[in-house]
C-alpha cells in the first residue's frame, strides 16, 4: 500500500508540474489530494477501531501517517521547492 500511496501522490505531484500552473496552485492541489486520502484513511482507522480491530486501526493509522509526509514532499516539490 505504501508503494502506492507514494506512487499516486508523486505522479499528482508530477503531472501538475508539468502542466506548469502557477506553483502555488499546483502545491496546493497536490496538498489537497493528499489530505483527503489522508482523511479517508483516518475514517477507516476509526472504523476498525470502533469494530474492536485495533491492528488494522493501527495499520490505516500509520498509512495515513505516511500519506501525509509523501503530500507534503510532493507539494515541495510541486511548487518548485525542491
Amino acid at each position: 500500500m505504501k508503494k502506492v500511496v507514494f506512487a499516486v501522490v508523486g505522479a499528482t505531484a508530477l503531472g501538475l508540474a508539468a502542466c506548469n500552473p502557477s506553483e502555488d496552485a499546483a502545491g496546493d492541489a497536490v496538498a489537497e489530494e493528499a489530505e483527503a486520502q489522508e482523511e479517508i484513511l483516518e475514517e477507516a482507522a476509526e472504523g476498525a477501531e470502533a469494530m474492536g480491530d485495533e491492528a488494522t486501526a493501527e495499520a490505516l493509522e500509520e498509512q495515513a501517517e505516511q500519506v501525509d509526509e509523501a503530500g507534503e514532499v510532493a507539494e515541495e516539490v510541486a511548487e518548485g521547492d525542491m
